[in-house]
């Protein structure tokens, strides 16, 4: 006698394979641990998190104990010289931000992780970081949360 099982997947455009059993997300305020991040820091990480994931999947917001939960920190922040010039100045600096994130998936236990993301962005070192730090911090914020949100939903 043969048998048979089968597994339903919801899939998007956006590459995500989100079962439908999956129906509420939860993203806890991502906390910066980073000594030299400025605190807008953490409100710009996690409102870019959950924006990613309401924009790319049909999940609903929820405050607590949601179906697919996100919690962690803002580990690391720094800027460090990117390029270096002739006269060993530098050109071009990069700003780096990492973050501590913990997955739980509360239907498949097995896609739970506990992972550091990185990513930063170049920035012409006669700009003052001060003016530009808030857009930087966004743009990588970006990177940082597709990746987590790749590594969550999508199995590519």
């Amino acid at each position: 006698m043969l048998g048979s099982s089968s597994c339903k997947v919801n899939y998007s455009f956006t590459g995500a394979s989100i079962s439908p059993e999956i129906q509420t997300i939860s993203i806890d305020f991502f906390e910066t641990r980073a000594p030299l991040a400025p605190p807008i820091t953490s409100q710009l990480f996690t409102e870019t998190l959950k924006s990613t994931f309401l924009t790319q999947t049909s999940l609903r917001m929820v405050g607590e104990q949601g179906d697919l939960q996100f919690s962690g920190t803002i580990t690391s922040y720094v800027s460090t010289p990117a390029a270096i010039q002739g006269d060993n100045s530098a050109a071009l600096n990069m700003l780096t931000i990492s973050v501590k994130v913990n997955f739980i998936n509360q239907k498949d236990p097995s896609q739970n992780f506990e992972k550091i993301f990185s990513n930063f962005k170049n920035y012409n070192s006669s700009s003052n970081l001060v003016d530009i730090e808030e857009q930087l911090i966004s743009e990588i914020s970006d990177l940082i949360s597709q990746n987590i949100f790749n590594d969550s939903v999508s199995n590519w």
